[in-house]
């Protein structure tokens, strides 16, 4: 039975998303006529009309992103919106709702197990000192393949039991077959455990959220029956590198207005953005199990950004999903550097390119959410439109230096076109831009000063510092992102494989990979520059402040991603966050979980698990028994093997083999302690315990 519909809301989102669009369209039709304004001959010919169109889609871009903040300064000087969840059930009223049953998962994949496992005791402990720790379980749900990582998650999982209390309430599981990514994940757990919590509270391996936080968003799916998910703000922490600083700054300053833009136009419509957020379990597993697509290349197969498409179904299936940016306590992670930021960006590029296929050919999805997914895909495609306003640029150039001007460009006129030129004209449409992109930036900061919080940015005087330095930094890395997103899009189309691999959520970047995501662009840049120069010098000029990133993209990277340099900013109270300035309970209770220790020092988690008796029993429990079969016989020469050996004569895949195997363990286990004198593992009893 699906859930009623409130009509408030639905009208007021209709009002308000028809007054985008006229405002958007209007602004963006005036834009493109001064654009074929100041063209030369006018839109007179096929490449001045490419040269309008592409500006067209990237100004009604910039219009939506900028009106979305605009939005959003006001709603907040409002007081915030009536409509949202929050408004209609504050704290005080929510009190005496009762709770009910939640399991709060997270997914991981070749993570760090150290401050993944450090965040989620931060979590545990924040809901026990809620008082309602009964009414919640945790589950890891792990993908990993290397023996080396899951055997460490599964030591990691048992210390963390031990120093919690928490057996029988923290659960480790990992996945034999991994199939559809994360999002199969999630639905093996929801197929085996799903039905037994009304709610799922979903957190990615560097989520951070408060047990108040997490507590209130169980009692608003309480009193409101009709949501299906809902999906708060989360900020980010806990930055490091210059880079991620940058972006965490940007996130607390300017994330407060856009967010409540977006949520206001998308009220019970909202998008899901995967993590930090609670599903309703029953319509979750009824509506919301993904299809594969039945196209061809990229738009075949299974899903892969899952989480817009969840919410497209829950409300198709007659279900609310909400946003609330003013839930608080809800905290994610930046990639460090700018490689891994976009090594982030090729997985979402292909996911999002995807969703045109949903567009065009799912039945009864909202029409906002294919706006959504319009959204999702124009935030990549729009990289593509940049290079190509470039190009035809460049062309333009070209011609008006080159050849002779053509006084005839339309065919069989009799009438010449005499190329003109409106530096004024063209000034004015520059100038128009730039506000559009900075607008909502400046009404961020006025939010800040209007609520009294440049304390929690370092001041008043190091605030406008900060926004100079994150300002500059986002104007240099943007045509770092157009080429890189170009690459991404093209491989996307072309349907080209990703490797599915852990992110480096915390460490530098060395000067290999910073090469290979970079030194093709760097090329490019040199030579387009080189064109530029013997062209004309004015075009030169003009080009430079895409050219110089773009040459100066290695070492900007690897610079940008120095832990040392964002320290130092630190410590001069630069780039600040509320986080930073006040305090944060979350961020003080998160201590990287301590993975090795006890009496073994410098075993791999391999030959731990072999040697150290309770550890031994651990994974034997985590195991399965073999059945026979024509595999056990190689099973048991791979036993021979690594006993005589030792394990650096196996292979990955054959230490997984042993290591899931509850026999296999317990005969390496008894025989390791037996070996003979001077033997591989006799050795660790010695060097194990020093």
């Amino acid at each position: 039975m699906h859930a009623a519909h409130p009509t408030p809301w639905r009208k007021r989102a209709r009002l308000r998303r028809t007054i985008l669009t006229l405002v958007v369209t209007s602004q963006c039709g005036i834009a493109t006529y001064a654009m074929i304004r100041v063209l030369p001959y006018h839109g007179g010919d096929l490449l001045e009309i490419c040269l309008a169109l592409v500006f067209s889609l990237l100004f009604f871009g910039i219009s939506v992103g900028s009106w979305f903040g605009i939005y959003g300064f006001f709603v907040r000087l409002g007081g915030g919106d009536r409509m949202s969840l929050l408004q209609r059930h504050p704290p005080h009223s929510l009190g005496d709702i009762p709770l009910a049953r939640t399991a709060v998962i997270m997914p991981i994949y070749h993570e760090p197990i150290e401050r993944t496992f450090g965040g989620l005791r931060a979590v545990y402990r924040s809901l026990e000192a809620t008082g309602h720790l009964e009414y919640f379980d945790f589950f890891i749900l792990s993908d990993s393949r290397d023996p080396e990582v899951w055997l460490a998650e599964q030591r990691a999982w048992y210390r963390l039991c031990r120093e919690l209390g928490a057996d029988g309430r923290l659960f480790y599981r990992r996945r034999q077959l991994n199939l559809k990514y994360k999002s199969g994940n999630i639905a093996d757990f929801f197929r085996r455990w799903g039905r037994n919590y009304r709610y799922t509270l979903v957190l990615d391996a560097d989520s951070l959220m408060g047990g108040e936080t997490i507590v209130r968003m169980v009692r608003l799916m309480e009193v409101e029956p009709a949501v299906g998910i809902l999906q708060s703000g989360p900020t980010l922490i806990n930055a490091r590198s210059l880079f991620a600083r940058a972006h965490q700054f940007a996130s607390h300053l300017y994330g407060p207005v856009f967010t409540a833009g977006l949520a206001a136009l998308q009220l019970g419509e909202a998008a899901y953005w995967g993590h930090n957020a609670i599903l309703r379990n029953e319509p979750f597993m009824r509506h919301c199990g993904l299809e594969r697509l039945s196209g061809k290349g990229l738009f075949g197969g299974a899903i892969m950004s899952h989480d817009f498409v969840e919410a497209a179904y829950m409300v198709r299936g007659g279900y609310e999903v909400w946003l609330e940016p003013e839930l608080g306590q809800s905290h994610e992670e930046s990639p460090p550097t700018l490689v891994e930021d976009l090594t982030r960006d090729k997985r979402w590029a292909k996911g999002n390119l995807q969703h045109l296929w949903l567009i065009f050919f799912a039945s009864r999805i909202r029409m906002a959410h294919r706006m959504a997914f319009l959204n999702g895909i124009m935030s990549y495609l729009a990289s593509p439109l940049w290079l190509a306003f470039l190009l035809l640029s460049t062309l333009e150039a070209s011609r008006l230096a080159l050849s002779p001007i053509n006084y005839f460009p339309a065919r069989h006129s009799p009438f010449p076109a005499w190329p003109e030129w409106h530096p004024e004209l063209a000034l004015t449409l520059a100038s128009s831009t730039f506000v559009l992109l900075f607008l909502p930036k400046l009404l961020a900061v006025l939010d800040v000063l209007r609520t009294r919080r440049t304390a929690d940015f370092g001041g008043i005087v190091r605030l406008p510092v900060s926004l100079a330095l994150e300002t500059l930094i986002s104007a240099i890395l943007a045509p770092i992102r157009m080429v890189a997103h170009c690459r991404f899009v093209v491989e996307a189309l072309c349907n080209l494989n990703l490797s599915w691999a852990g992110q480096n959520r915390t460490g530098e970047t060395g000067w290999r990979p910073t090469l290979t995501s970079q030194l093709p662009g760097s090329i490019i840049a040199c030579a387009w520059a080189g064109f530029a120069y013997r062209l004309n010098m004015m075009f030169f000029l003009w080009s430079l402040p895409v050219v110089i990133p773009l040459i100066l993209a290695v070492p900007l990277s690897l610079l940008l991603g120095r832990v040392s340099l964002g320290q130092s900013l630190r410590k001069l109270k630069l780039l600040s966050v509320p986080a930073e300035m006040q305090g944060c309970a979350l961020l003080a209770d998160l201590h990287p979980l301590a993975v090795t220790g006890g009496g073994w020092q410098g075993l791999t988690a391999f030959e731990e698990a072999v040697i150290d008796p309770a550890l031994n029993k651990l994974h034997q429990f985590l195991g399965r028994r073999h059945r026979g079969g024509a595999g056990y016989d190689f099973l048991l020469q791979l036993r021979d093997v690594c006993l005589k050996e030792g394990p650096a004569a196996l292979s990955p895949r054959e230490i997984a083999m042993l290591a899931r195997d509850r026999e296999s363990l317990d005969w390496l286990h008894q025989a390791v302690w037996q070996a003979d004198q001077g033997s591989y593992w006799s050795a660790f009893h010695e060097r194990g315990r020093k």
